[in-house]
């Protein structure tokens, strides 16, 4: 396969730029719908938007290629985690802060290397554990357990952080051998189905006003995963993952201009450990292909 021109691998970190600001803007839209509506009405909307514009996308003619699949359980368990991820991050923001919340599910990344040598037998050397201990040092900075600051719901974007990872190793799995459009569209159909089940016990008659943010919250969405496959279809993923770790910025933003969050010190140094032990791990594990 030929190496990507600089041209391509520009446009793809571009897209990786967009994507990270409308994840973190969907987040942000997340949050306020949360403070009036349960999470499985909000996550409900989020997945029940993607499946109404990827089928309107795909258009009738395409919808049944794209749903067959040789690997029906490694779908649903990646839908699954998936699921998972976005539920227990949503959940954290109706306690915990836009920036902190994100600060602590970027720490999936060292999971994900983690996971990997652990389940897909990739190699694990002292370098990999150096990055996977402080990215926890980092988080525990953030959390601050034993000095008054921590409280439990600081553990779900932890839990929505080992999600991700699981959800990241399936996908590098099973993302070689089937397009990228399946695995989105069944997990969209995968966390509509689940969440439709469970929304009658949770259902909350949405005002008026608040309807465009639920239509927004599933195009916002959407349109992220879009960038996402575009950015690595265009891109190697080496040149543009280290700058999903600005999403912290953006977080951050959000948090500050729509809810008036300021992460305190502690925060951004933490959220300083974590990146920082991600771009390590990053560095060392392009070093190591490139050789």
């Amino acid at each position: 396969m030929s190496l990507p021109t600089p041209a391509a691998t520009r446009k793809g970190i571009l897209l990786m730029l967009l994507a990270i600001f409308l994840f973190t803007a969907m987040d942000a839209q997340a949050k306020g719908l949360i403070a009036k509506y349960s999470t499985v009405q909000v996550v409900w909307a989020r997945f029940a938007g993607q499946v109404v514009l990827v089928l309107l996308f795909l258009g009738p003619a395409r919808i049944g290629p794209t749903l067959r699949t040789q690997y029906p359980l490694t779908h649903l368990a990646r839908s699954g985690f998936q699921l998972g991820a976005t539920g227990l991050f949503f959940a954290s923001l109706a306690y915990i802060g836009l920036a902190e919340a994100t600060a602590l599910t970027d720490i999936n990344p060292v999971l994900i290397t983690l996971g990997a040598a652990l389940f897909l037998g990739e190699k694990l050397g002292p370098r990999r554990i150096f990055g996977v201990v402080m990215a926890m040092v980092g988080a525990m900075i953030v959390i601050r357990p034993g000095l008054g600051v921590f409280t439990p719901a600081a553990l779900l974007p932890l839990a929505c952080a080992v999600s991700y990872a699981g959800n990241a190793l399936l996908t590098r799995h099973v993302g070689p051998k089937e397009g990228p459009w399946t695995s989105m569209l069944l997990a969209a159909l995968f966390g509509t189905l689940v969440t439709s089940l469970a929304l009658p016990f949770f259902w909350t008659p949405i005002a008026l006003a608040d309807l465009p943010v639920f239509l927004l919250l599933g195009m916002l969405g959407s349109g992220a995963q879009l960038c996402i496959i575009k950015s690595f279809s265009m891109a190697e993923a080496s040149a543009v993952a280290p700058f999903a770790y600005l999403g912290i910025v953006t977080a951050t933003f959000w948090g500050i201009v729509l809810y008036g969050e300021y992460p305190d010190l502690w925060t951004v140094i933490g959220a300083l450990v974590i990146v920082a032990a991600g771009l390590y791990v990053w560095h060392r594990e392009t070093a190591a292909r490139r050789a």
